[in-house]
């Protein structure tokens, strides 16, 4: 099987003094941030993602997608000119799947709107896909991060170790994060996935359908914030039990 791991951390300067002798078209990247009721976060997330992307250098486009938001989300990221799309409120999975209909780049990223991922932090993820090592990089919380675990509730920690366990028992890939949401992904591969979640489970159905079709998954250190303002969605119980059937399900699809 074709799947490796790097662990790797280096920001310094990433992509940018590449990017100058490269060609903007080539390397187009789509930034998916699906959002449920973030006002107070999704205008800077917006902001600093734009400013990260223009200072790499690329084409690029931000698609917003609001699963049914009852605050000001989509207005606010609408002001910050980033491309609002409208999902019924379905969950997670689905907005991204609605995002990812849309996309137009040739390398997709995603990431969460609650402030926990650092949009500053896009070039690492994406610096495997443009120098063709990987097909799909995960942001993990845990590769080289101690700081990091003390920020998780211990029960979303006990489950992503689970959910990492039976994935790499199931694929025979070791991941340390495999519901980081934080990710860059060759839309190519995406567009084999057929991917059907509708919540939180869609990162391990897109996880594990990527290793069974042998693509090269990547793991590189990210920082992460816990939110300070709102409350998760995730129900550690009802989600967790939809991750373990999507993982599964996509192993044996």
């Amino acid at each position: 099987m074709a799947n490796y791991l790097i662990h790797e951390k280096d920001i310094s300067e990433t992509m940018a003094k590449d990017n100058k002798d490269r060609e903007r078209e080539d390397f187009f990247v789509s930034v998916i941030i699906p959002v449920f009721n973030e006002e107070v976060t999704i205008g800077d997330i917006v902001t600093r993602t734009k400013k990260t992307l223009e200072h790499m250098e690329v084409s690029y486009e931000v698609l917003v997608v609001d699963d049914g938001s009852e605050d000001k989300s989509a207005e606010l990221a609408q002001q910050r000119k980033a491309v609002v799309l409208s999902a019924a409120h379905k969950g997670k999975g689905f907005a991204l799947r609605s995002g990812f209909r849309r996309a137009k780049g040739k390398f997709v990223v995603t990431l969460d709107a609650d402030g926990s991922h650092q949009p500053e932090e896009i070039p690492l993820v994406l610096r495997y896909l443009m120098e063709n090592k990987a097909d799909f990089v995960v942001g993990s919380r845990f590769v080289n991060s101690e700081a990091n675990k003390t920020k998780i509730p211990k029960i979303n920690r006990a489950g992503n170790r689970l959910f990492n366990s039976l994935t790499g028992y199931l694929t025979g890939v070791n991941i340390s994060d495999s519901q980081s949401g934080f990710r860059a992904i060759r839309a190519s591969l995406i567009k084999r996935m057929n991917l059907t979640s509708h919540g939180y489970e869609v990162e391990s159905e897109m996880l594990v359908k990527a290793l069974r079709m042998g693509a090269r998954v990547a793991e590189t250190s990210i920082s992460f914030d816990q939110r300070t303002v709102g409350n998760s969605k995730l129900d550690p119980i009802r989600d967790g039990a939809r991750i373990f059937y999507a993982i599964i399900a996509s192993y044996l699809s």
